[in-house]
């Protein structure tokens, strides 16, 4: 069994039970597996794999509990460029329905590639539109190459146009087919074990894009073959608009009548939560994504984090989509999450919530680290990840402290990490095995990729552009 050394480094941070900060600190792991955390003085002398991390701050892997991977082909479309959710969508379906297989398997890797060099170990990604003969094999397949801890969520729209929703018919899918392809994926991909590399999602996409028989009985799957369910909530006003006119409820009532709440459930964005679905998610622990990148980007509102982590609501940081976010950068999202508490105040916009605390202090450095990493972890029902200490996986980044980006902070370099910029890390590991050394991705050529999904993100806009 291969054995990992990680040593000297400037700080490691382990976000263990008592969030030790440990100056020299290092690991020691065999077969993927965390053995020993603490100063390198007092770990085994040598390995398999001996990493000198002196200049580095090193911390856990981080989580990305949301994305739409296939979107990267789709960055800054003019059009879509100044639109509210709505509208955004219906500007870039057209240009989904021309995605192909290697569109797919491409994008995933290139979004993966962009998170691995941004900190993030694990990952998980909503795929709900399948034209041309795509499946979420085609995810899959491409992320076991890279190497990537891999949460894929078998998402869907049932809903389209012409039952008075924003897909395009020719992007719907029959909800039979639905639930069939999704139980197939489960039997074949989803690995309940610990340290497990792969594991399915169910995720039907929307409240305006699937039935409520489709989210009740996607439910029942998912409590069947124990597995998480993923989908979007109360995302801006005109989302909560929809609800309320199309099922006579908030979002959260939608969520609980249906079965879509409890821990073993997160939602993405929840930016118009009110107060009573911030108790009530508090209450039967189910979690958030939360991609201020994308809300900011598509003028969707600031969600009420502060509001939700003193309720005790579970709490992750997420990407979106880049064709919302336009970046897949996940500790540069963590600062946005960071930065974004600090000027929110007061009501979301939806609801009655009552203010909560903002200003300078209203969300630490270091408690945005443990939402980017044991918040992820817990919301993707995981106890193995999100944390240095002996018997979790051996998730590790470092990040250079030499960067110029960094310069002049290293009085308190793990507060650095969020209030600078880091443009990629140094050093990334999944389950023992080092994807990023010294800045350079290890199990993909990136500028062979980069070339090859320009080449792809082109063909799709020229396909667009000839069924319009």
């Amino acid at each position: 069994m291969p054995t990992l050394l990680i040593r000297d480094a400037r700080l490691l941070v382990t976000m263990d039970a008592q969030r030790r900060e440990i100056e020299g600190g290092g690991l020691f792991a065999r077969d993927g597996v965390i053995e020993a955390v603490g100063p390198s003085a007092e770990l085994p002398a040598t390995a398999d794999e001996v990493i000198d991390a002196r200049d580095h701050v090193v911390i856990p892997g981080l989580v990305n509990t949301h994305h739409h991977m296939y979107q990267t082909l789709t960055r800054v479309v003019r059009p879509a460029q100044d639109c509210e959710l709505f509208t955004w969508l219906q500007t870039l379906y057209p240009i989904w329905a021309n995605l192909t297989p290697e569109m797919v398997h491409v994008s995933t890797q290139t979004a993966m590639a962009e998170l691995l060099l941004s900190g993030c170990t694990t990952t998980s990604d909503h795929l709900y539109i399948f034209p041309n003969g795509i499946t979420l094999d085609h995810s899959i397949e491409a992320a076991a190459q890279i190497g990537m801890r891999f949460h894929a969520a078998r998402g869907s729209m049932s809903v389209g146009q012409s039952q008075g929703s924003l897909p395009p018919d020719s992007v719907v899918e029959s909800e039979a087919a639905i639930l069939k392809d999704t139980q197939r994926l489960i039997e074949r991909w989803h690995d309940p074990t610990r340290f497990a590399m792969q594991r399915i999602v169910v995720a039907p996409c929307s409240p305006f894009s699937v039935s409520r028989e489709l989210m009740r009985d996607a439910a029942l799957l998912a409590r069947e073959h124990k597995v998480s369910l993923h989908t979007h909530l109360a995302e801006n006003d005109n989302d909560i608009a929809y609800t309320r006119e199309k099922f006579h409820c908030t979002p959260a009532e939608y969520a609980e009548q249906l079965g879509w709440l409890g821990p073993d459930v997160w939602h993405a964005h929840c930016v118009k939560l009110d107060e009573a679905g911030i108790r009530l998610f508090a209450r039967t622990g189910t979690g958030v994504s939360h991609c201020p990148g994308s809300n900011m980007r598509l003028a969707s509102g600031i969600a009420p984090i502060r509001a939700m982590r003193d309720a005790g609501v579970p709490v992750s940081i997420a990407v979106d989509g880049s064709a919302s976010n336009d970046s897949g950068h996940l500790l540069g999202e963590a600062r946005l999450a960071m930065l974004l508490q600090r000027v929110a105040q007061g009501s979301p916009g939806y609801g009655s919530v009552s203010p909560w605390p903002h200003g300078p202090s209203a969300l630490t450095a270091r408690e945005t680290l443990e939402i980017a990493t044991l918040g992820g972890a817990r919301v993707l029902g995981r106890d193995d990840i999100g944390a240095l200490a002996p018997g979790m996986a051996a998730d590790v980044v470092g990040v250079a402290l030499d960067d110029i980006g960094l310069a002049g902070a290293h009085h308190d370099p793990l507060a650095a990490l969020l209030f600078c910029h880091v443009p990629r890390v140094a050093l990334n590991v999944v389950q023992g095995r080092v994807l990023v050394r010294d800045g350079e991705l290890t199990t993909v050529e990136l500028p062979r990729l980069i070339e090859r999904h320009n080449r792809l993100a082109a063909a799709l806009a020229t396909a667009a552009l000839a069924t319009r």
